[in-house]
Protein backbone atom coordinates (compact mmCIF):
# COMPACT_ATOMS: atom_id res chain seq x y z
CA UNK A 1 0.00 0.00 0.00
CA UNK A 2 1.50 3.70 -0.61
CA UNK A 3 2.16 6.14 1.86
CA UNK A 4 -0.34 8.28 0.56
CA UNK A 5 -3.19 5.50 0.82
CA UNK A 6 -1.89 4.70 4.20
CA UNK A 7 -2.56 8.11 5.67
CA UNK A 8 -5.67 8.25 4.12
CA UNK A 9 -6.93 5.06 5.55
CA UNK A 10 -5.69 6.62 9.25
CA UNK A 11 -7.03 10.03 8.38
CA UNK A 12 -10.69 8.21 7.92
CA UNK A 13 -10.06 6.43 11.24
CA UNK A 14 -9.18 9.17 13.22
CA UNK A 15 -11.80 10.97 12.12
CA UNK A 16 -14.04 7.61 12.82
CA UNK A 17 -12.55 6.90 16.62
CA UNK A 18 -11.44 10.26 18.64
CA UNK A 19 -14.81 11.51 19.38
CA UNK A 20 -15.75 7.70 20.43
CA UNK A 21 -12.42 6.97 22.54
CA UNK A 22 -12.54 10.64 24.01
CA UNK A 23 -16.37 9.54 25.23
CA UNK A 24 -15.45 5.72 25.76
CA UNK A 25 -12.71 6.39 27.89
CA UNK A 26 -13.99 9.87 29.38
CA UNK A 27 -17.36 7.79 30.45
CA UNK A 28 -14.80 5.37 32.22
CA UNK A 29 -12.22 7.36 34.04
CA UNK A 30 -13.71 11.17 33.84
CA UNK A 31 -13.41 13.45 30.58
CA UNK A 32 -10.06 15.32 32.11
CA UNK A 33 -7.61 12.21 31.62
CA UNK A 34 -9.55 10.67 28.37
CA UNK A 35 -8.17 13.80 26.06
CA UNK A 36 -4.59 12.70 26.71
CA UNK A 37 -5.29 9.20 26.82
CA UNK A 38 -6.93 9.81 23.44
CA UNK A 39 -4.11 11.20 21.95
CA UNK A 40 -2.08 9.05 23.45
CA UNK A 41 -3.57 5.93 21.82
CA UNK A 42 -4.35 7.56 18.16
CA UNK A 43 -0.22 8.13 18.66
CA UNK A 44 0.27 4.53 19.19
CA UNK A 45 -1.90 3.65 16.04
CA UNK A 46 -0.15 5.48 13.80
CA UNK A 47 3.12 4.34 14.67
CA UNK A 48 1.22 0.56 14.59
CA UNK A 49 -0.96 1.27 11.92
CA UNK A 50 -0.58 -1.95 10.03
CA UNK A 51 -1.11 -3.99 12.72
CA UNK A 52 -3.95 -1.85 13.94
CA UNK A 53 -5.58 -1.63 10.48
CA UNK A 54 -5.54 -5.52 10.42
CA UNK A 55 -6.79 -6.22 13.78
CA UNK A 56 -10.49 -7.51 13.55
CA UNK A 57 -11.68 -4.70 15.72
CA UNK A 58 -9.30 -1.31 15.10
CA UNK A 59 -11.31 1.01 17.51
CA UNK A 60 -11.08 -2.07 20.15
CA UNK A 61 -7.63 -2.48 19.80
CA UNK A 62 -6.86 1.44 20.13
CA UNK A 63 -9.40 1.63 23.12
CA UNK A 64 -7.57 -1.10 24.97
CA UNK A 65 -4.30 1.30 24.19
CA UNK A 66 -5.48 4.26 25.40
CA UNK A 67 -7.52 2.09 28.44
CA UNK A 68 -4.26 0.68 29.60
CA UNK A 69 -1.79 4.11 29.47
CA UNK A 70 -4.57 5.36 31.98
CA UNK A 71 -4.96 2.79 34.09
CA UNK A 72 -1.05 2.46 34.45
CA UNK A 73 -1.01 6.56 34.83
CA UNK A 74 -3.70 6.71 37.60
CA UNK A 75 -2.69 7.19 40.98
CA UNK A 76 -5.53 5.88 42.50
CA UNK A 77 -8.96 4.44 41.06
CA UNK A 78 -10.87 7.33 42.04
CA UNK A 79 -13.30 9.06 39.05
CA UNK A 80 -14.09 12.48 39.09
CA UNK A 81 -17.16 13.18 36.89
CA UNK A 82 -18.18 17.35 37.10
CA UNK A 83 -20.40 18.30 39.63
CA UNK A 84 -23.79 18.53 38.86
CA UNK A 85 -25.04 22.95 38.97
CA UNK A 86 -27.98 23.79 40.17
CA UNK A 87 -28.58 26.62 37.22
CA UNK A 88 -27.78 23.79 34.48
CA UNK A 89 -30.88 22.86 32.72
CA UNK A 90 -32.19 20.10 31.91
CA UNK A 91 -32.50 19.02 35.59
CA UNK A 92 -30.62 16.42 36.78
CA UNK A 93 -30.50 14.61 40.18
CA UNK A 94 -27.77 16.04 42.34
CA UNK A 95 -26.56 12.35 43.61
CA UNK A 96 -25.92 11.18 39.96
CA UNK A 97 -22.24 11.51 39.51
CA UNK A 98 -21.50 9.97 42.60
CA UNK A 99 -23.49 7.08 42.01
CA UNK A 100 -22.16 7.05 38.41
CA UNK A 101 -18.72 6.58 39.69
CA UNK A 102 -19.62 3.97 42.34
CA UNK A 103 -20.52 1.41 39.25
CA UNK A 104 -17.66 -0.47 37.94
CA UNK A 105 -15.59 0.87 35.56
CA UNK A 106 -17.28 -1.39 33.28
CA UNK A 107 -21.11 -0.79 34.33
CA UNK A 108 -20.57 2.98 33.96
CA UNK A 109 -18.98 3.05 30.91
CA UNK A 110 -22.24 1.47 29.18
CA UNK A 111 -24.16 3.11 31.27
CA UNK A 112 -23.22 6.40 30.35
CA UNK A 113 -22.35 5.75 26.45
CA UNK A 114 -26.16 4.37 26.33
CA UNK A 115 -27.74 6.57 28.19
CA UNK A 116 -26.10 9.81 27.97
CA UNK A 117 -24.10 10.09 24.72
CA UNK A 118 -27.54 7.81 23.07
CA UNK A 119 -25.12 5.55 21.00
CA UNK A 120 -26.79 1.90 20.09
CA UNK A 121 -25.43 -1.58 21.56
CA UNK A 122 -23.22 -2.03 18.79
CA UNK A 123 -21.44 1.02 19.13
CA UNK A 124 -20.91 0.33 22.26
CA UNK A 125 -19.93 -2.95 21.90
CA UNK A 126 -17.24 -2.48 19.00
CA UNK A 127 -15.65 0.64 20.85
CA UNK A 128 -15.15 -1.18 23.83
CA UNK A 129 -14.23 -4.58 22.34
CA UNK A 130 -17.52 -6.63 23.88
CA UNK A 131 -20.46 -8.49 22.39
CA UNK A 132 -23.93 -7.14 22.17
CA UNK A 133 -24.86 -9.57 25.30
CA UNK A 134 -22.32 -7.97 27.22
CA UNK A 135 -23.20 -4.68 26.95
CA UNK A 136 -26.78 -5.15 27.72
CA UNK A 137 -25.87 -7.09 30.97
CA UNK A 138 -23.45 -4.43 31.84
CA UNK A 139 -26.26 -1.72 31.23
CA UNK A 140 -29.02 -3.85 33.19
CA UNK A 141 -26.77 -4.31 35.70
CA UNK A 142 -25.45 -0.37 36.37
CA UNK A 143 -29.12 0.94 35.50
CA UNK A 144 -29.90 -1.66 38.69
CA UNK A 145 -27.47 -0.52 41.01
CA UNK A 146 -27.84 3.09 39.85
CA UNK A 147 -32.25 2.98 40.67
CA UNK A 148 -31.07 1.54 44.26
CA UNK A 149 -28.60 4.15 45.07
CA UNK A 150 -30.91 6.85 43.90
CA UNK A 151 -33.60 4.95 45.87
CA UNK A 152 -36.02 4.77 42.74
CA UNK A 153 -36.31 0.99 42.54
Amino acid sequence: MTGVAVNADFTRFVLMAEPRLQLALGSAFGFDRAQEATADALAFAWEHWEKVAASANPIGYVFGVGRNQIRSSMRSRVVQLPPVRNVELPWIEPRLPAALCALSERQRQVVMLVHCFEWTLGEVAETLDLSKGAVQMHDRRGLNRLRRALGVD
